[in-house]
C-alpha cells in the first residue's frame, strides 16, 4: 500500500487493480491501509479484487458483484465517505460491512448505509468467502425473483435495526414502518413460499437480526397454513416483528455468544420479554395482542416458562403460535459456529416438548416445518 490515494496495485484502469478478469469482481473499502491490505489478500484467493481507502477519492468505475467495507462506523468522517459512495454501493448486489464493534447502534448504522449483511471484523476467512459466494437457489425462477426477495429482506432488516436503535437510544419507535416491513414479508411468502425466504435471510444475515427475520417468516407461513384471515395475519406478523425488541437492551456479545451461556448471562437474556413489554406499552399502535406476545412468547403450557410462569388457560392463541415459530426458527437458523439443524430434526424437537406446547398446533405446524 503506497498511500491513501492508491489501490493495491496501480493499473491502467484509473488506479483500480484487477486480478483474474474472469473471476467475480469484488471492491474493498477500508479506513486504514492495514485493513485494506488484509482484506484484499484474503479475497484475491477467489475473486478479482480492487481496493481503496475511504479517505481517497472514489475511483470505482466497474460495477462489482460485491462490496466489502471494513471501517469504524463511530467515525463521522468514515460515515460521510461511505455516504459519498452510496450511489455506487447501491449497484452491487452484495454489500458486506465488517464491524470492529458489533453494537446494536453499529449494526443499525451499517444497514442505514446500505449493508445487505453485517458481520464481525474478526470473522474467519472461510466464512467471509462463503458470504461472498452466491449459491444457486433451486427455488428461484429468475434473477429478478432473487432481487425481489433480497429487497424484502433488506427492508425488514432495516426496520428491525431501526427498532433496536430506538430502544438503545430511548427514541420513539416507528411502529407503522415496522408493521409495513412485516406486511412486505407476508406478501413475499404468500407469493413465493417459506423456503425461499429462509434461504434468502440466511444468505444475508447473522445472529439476532437473522433470528427476527426467520421468526417473522415462519409465523406468517404458519398463519397462512392455518387459514387465518387478513386481519389476524396482520396481528401475527406485527407481533412477530416486535416480539424480541427487548433484546436491544442486551449486548450482542451475549445474544450471539457461541456455546452455552453462564447463569448470569442466561438471567440477562430472560429479562428481554419484560424489557420489550415495558418499552412498547406506552406506544400508540401497539395492540394488547402484540404486548401479550412480546411479554409471554417464552411461556409454556406447564408453567415452566418466563417471565410470569403462566399456565395453559392463561396463554392466548397468538402467543402459542409465536412460541412454536420462535423455537423452530432458533433451531434452524444459521450460525457460523454450529451447523444448521435440518427442518425435520427441528420439528422432532418440537414434538418432544410434550406438555409445553399446544399439541394440536404442533401437529398443524408439520406441513410448515416439512413440506411448505
Amino acid at each position: 500500500m503506497q498511500n491513501a490515494q492508491t489501490t493495491l496495485r496501480p493499473t491502467n484502469r484509473g488506479g483500480i487493480a484487477v486480478a483474474g478478469a474472469a473471476r467475480p469482481f469484488v471492491h474493498v473499502l477500508a479506513d486504514t491501509s492495514d485493513k485494506l491490505a488484509g482484506l484484499c489478500s484474503i479475497l484475491e484467493e477467489r475473486f478479482s479484487v480492487a481496493g481503496e481507502r475511504l479517505d481517497a477519492e472514489a475511483k470505482l468505475s466497474e460495477v462489482p458483484s460485491a462490496i466489502v467495507v471494513r471501517a469504524e462506523l463511530r467515525d463521522l468522517d468514515n460515515i460521510a465517505a461511505i455516504k459519498k459512495r452510496a450511489g455506487k454501493l447501491a449497484k452491487a448486489k452484495k454489500r458486506i460491512f465488517l464491524l470492529e464493534h458489533t453494537s446494536h447502534v453499529g449494526v443499525s448504522q451499517a444497514y442505514a448505509l446500505g449493508a445487505t449483511l453485517v458481520l464481525p471484523a474478526t470473522i474467519d476467512r472461510a466464512r467471509l468467502l462463503a458470504a461472498l459466494l452466491d449459491p444457486a437457489d433451486p427455488l428461484s425462477t429468475s434473477s429478478h425473483a432473487i432481487a425481489q426477495a433480497d429487497n424484502a429482506v433488506e427492508t425488514a432488516a432495516t426496520a428491525i435495526a431501526s427498532m433496536f436503535t430506538s430502544v438503545t437510544l430511548g427514541q420513539p419507535l416507528d411502529v407503522n414502518g415496522t408493521k409495513q416491513a412485516g406486511r412486505q414479508i407476508a406478501d413475499r411468502i404468500t407469493q413465493h413460499g417459506l423456503t425461499e425466504w429462509l434461504m434468502t435471510v440466511r444468505r444475508h444475515h447473522e445472529g439476532t437480526y437473522q433470528h427476527c427475520l426467520l421468526v417473522t417468516g415462519v409465523a406468517i407461513d404458519f398463519g397462512l397454513s392455518l387459514g387465518v384471515g387478513r386481519a389476524d395475519l396482520g396481528r401475527l406478523y406485527s407481533a412477530a416483528m416486535f416480539h424480541d425488541i427487548g433484546k436491544a437492551q442486551i449486548p450482542l456479545a451475549v445474544l450471539d455468544k457461541p456455546g452455552r451461556l453462564d447463569p448470569a448471562e442466561r438471567a440477562l437474556i430472560e429479562t428481554h420479554p419484560t424489557a420489550g413489554y415495558e418499552f412498547l406499552k406506552d406506544h400508540d399502535g401497539i395492540s394488547p395482542e402484540i404486548l401479550d406476545v412480546v411479554r409471554h412468547h417464552h411461556e409454556y403450557l406447564d408453567g415452566s416458562g418466563y417471565p410470569d410462569a403462566l399456565c395453559a388457560e392463561s396463554i392466548g392463541d397468538i402467543v402459542r403460535i409465536l412460541t412454536i415459530s420462535d423455537i423452530f426458527a432458533a433451531l434452524i437458523e444459521h450460525r457460523h459456529y454450529k451447523p444448521t439443524m435440518p427442518r425435520a430434526e427441528a420439528y422432532d424437537v418440537l414434538c418432544g416438548m410434550t406438555g409445553k406446547l399446544d399439541k394440536a398446533l404442533v401437529r398443524s405446524f408439520k406441513q410448515v416445518a416439512l413440506t411448505r
